[in-house]
C-alpha cells in the first residue's frame, strides 16, 4: 500500500532540491558540517555563556544604581557627594532634574540579550519606576529613574554591559569559515577539472573527434581513470588503423580479379547481350563489394571539421533531384556543426535515397532544436514501415525490398551514432515514412 504519493517522496523532494554537478554536491558535503559546527557553537557561546555574562553583568549595574540610590535616600544631605564618588568609582554619570515626572517608555532593543537582562535587574533591584534609553549619548546607556523630588538620570558605560570578546569572537568565526569555504572550492574545483576534462575527451572520442590523449590531473583514482582513458583510446586507434589497412588489402584482392574478369569479358567475341549481362554483374559486384567495406571501415579514416549542414543538404537534394526525385526542401539558419563531411553526406543521401526509391513526394526539413542541436526530418509519401519492423530496419543485410542490399539505414545510423546524434523512424504527414535524425551542436 503506497501511504505517499508518486512524486512527494522524500528522496524525489530531496533530489530536486540538491545540485545535480559533482562540484556542488562535494561542496555541500563541506559546507553543511561547517554550517552545523558554527550554529552549535553559536548556540553554545551565545545560547549559554553569553547569556550567563549577560545576566551576571546587568545585575552587578543595577545592584550599583540600587545601592547608590538607597545611601541617597538614606542621607539625602550628602547626595552630591554620594553622586560624586559613585561617579568616580563606578564611571557613572548622574544629571538630576528636580520636579520633573518621568514619561513611560517602551523597552528598545538592543544587540543580544543585555537589554532584557539590564531591564528585569533593573525592575528587581530598584522597586521604583524606571526608562531605559540605548540612543542616548555616544557609547553611553542612559537609565531616567524617577526619585521622590524629580528625575535622577544615570548614564552608564556600554562597556559595563557588554563582552568586548563578543565581537571578536564573530570576527573569527567568520573569518574562519571564509577561508574554509575558499580552500575547499579550489580543492574541489582541482579535483573535479580532472573529471570533466575526462568527460569531455570521453564524450569527443566517441564522436570521432581526435583530440589526442589528455593529462591526468586530480586525485590518484581520477589520474588512473584518465590514464587508462589514454590507454583505451590508443589501443582503439591502433586497432582502427589496423582494421583500415587490412579492408584496404581486401578490397584490392577483391577488385585485382574483378578488373581480369572485366578485361576478359571485353575481348571475349560473341553475343553482345550476353557479355553486357556479365558486365551488369561485375559491376554490382564491385558496388556490393564497396558497400560492405564502408560498412566495415564505419567511415572512421575522416577528420570531423566545422561543416555548413545547410550547404550540405543543399548539395544532397539537388543531386537526388538530378536523379527524378521530387523534393520540397525547408532549411532553416543552421549553426556551424563540427562532423565528418562525407561520412554525414553519405548517411543523409543513404536515407534520402531510400526515400526516393519508394516514394514519389519528399520532403526535407532542417532546423534547430533548442541551442545543442540540429533537427533534419526525412518525410515520404511511401507504403512507410510497420512500427513492429522499424527498429528492425537498422540491422544489417535486413532490407524490406529484394533489390536493396539491407546496409543503407545500416550504415546512416552507425555514422549519425559516431557523431554523437540520434536517428529514428516515425509516421510521416506525407501518408508514408518519417525519418528523424537528431544532431548535437
Amino acid at each position: 500500500m503506497r501511504l505517499v504519493p508518486r512524486g512527494l517522496e522524500p528522496d524525489r523532494a530531496l533530489r530536486k532540491i540538491l545540485p545535480r554537478s559533482l562540484f556542488g554536491r562535494t561542496l555541500l558535503i563541506v559546507v553543511l558540517p561547517l554550517i552545523l559546527l558554527e550554529g552549535v557553537a553559536l548556540q553554545i557561546f551565545y545560547g549559554s555563556h553569553l547569556d550567563t555574562l549577560s545576566r551576571r553583568l546587568a545585575g552587578s549595574v543595577a545592584g550599583e544604581i540600587a545601592f547608590v540610590l538607597d545611601q541617597a535616600d538614606a542621607f539625602p544631605d550628602a547626595r552630591s557627594q554620594i553622586f560624586a564618588n559613585a561617579a568616580y568609582r563606578f564611571e557613572f554619570a548622574f544629571h538630576f532634574h528636580p520636579g520633573r515626572k518621568l514619561t513611560p517608555r517602551g523597552l528598545p532593543h538592543a544587540f543580544g540579550p543585555v537589554d532584557a537582562d539590564l531591564a528585569s535587574a533593573l525592575a528587581v533591584g530598584l522597586g521604583r519606576p524606571f526608562v531605559l534609553v540605548w540612543h542616548g549619548p555616544p557609547g553611553m546607556v542612559r537609565v531616567d529613574i524617577q526619585v521622590s523630588d524629580g528625575v535622577l538620570t544615570i548614564d552608564v558605560p556600554r562597556k559595563r554591559l557588554y563582552i568586548g570578546e563578543l565581537y571578536i569572537f564573530f570576527a573569527w568565526l567568520g573569518g574562519v569559515t571564509l577561508i574554509l569555504l575558499s580552500l575547499a572550492i579550489l580543492f574541489l574545483r582541482n579535483q573535479v577539472r580532472g573529471i570533466r576534462r575526462l568527460a569531455l575527451a570521453a564524450e569527443a572520442f566517441g564522436m570521432g573527434r581526435d583530440t589526442g590523449p589528455i593529462r591526468p590531473e586530480g586525485a590518484t583514482e581520477v589520474r588512473r581513470a584518465g590514464a587508462a582513458f589514454n590507454r583505451m583510446q590508443d589501443r582503439v586507434r591502433r586497432f582502427l588503423a589496423q582494421r583500415t589497412a587490412m579492408l584496404a588489402g581486401v578490397s584490392h584482392d577483391l577488385r585485382t580479379p574483378l578488373t581480369r574478369l572485366r578485361l576478359a569479358i571485353a575481348m571475349l567475341p560473341g553475343d553482345t547481350s550476353d557479355i553486357d549481362g556479365m558486365t551488369s554483374d561485375i559491376d554490382e559486384m564491385e558496388r556490393l563489394i564497396g558497400l560492405y567495406l564502408a560498412f566495415a571501415r564505419g567511415e572512421g579514416t575522416e577528420q570531423p571539421q566545422l561543416t555548413d549542414l545547410a550547404v550540405l543538404i543543399e548539395e544532397i537534394t539537388a543531386r537526388a533531384a538530378r536523379g527524378g526525385a521530387v523534393i520540397a526542401l525547408h532549411v532553416a539558419p543552421l549553426p556551424g556543426i563540427t562532423l565528418r563531411p562525407e561520412a554525414m553526406r553519405r548517411a543523409l543521401a543513404n536515407l534520402l535515397d531510400n526515400a526516393a526509391r519508394h516514394a514519389r513526394r519528399i520532403e526535407f526539413t532542417a532546423a534547430p532544436e533548442g541551442e545543442r542541436s540540429v533537427r533534419v526530418l526525412i518525410d515520404d509519401d511511401g507504403p512507410g514501415v510497420p512500427a513492429e519492423r522499424r527498429e528492425q530496419v537498422f540491422r544489417p543485410f535486413e532490407s524490406g525490398s529484394a533489390a536493396g542490399t539491407g546496409l543503407g539505414l545500416a550504415i546512416a545510423r552507425d555514422i549519425i551514432a559516431a557523431h554523437g546524434g540520434d536517428i529514428r523512424l516515425d509516421d510521416s504527414p506525407l501518408g508514408g515514412l518519417r525519418v528523424v535524425v537528431v544532431l548535437p551542436v
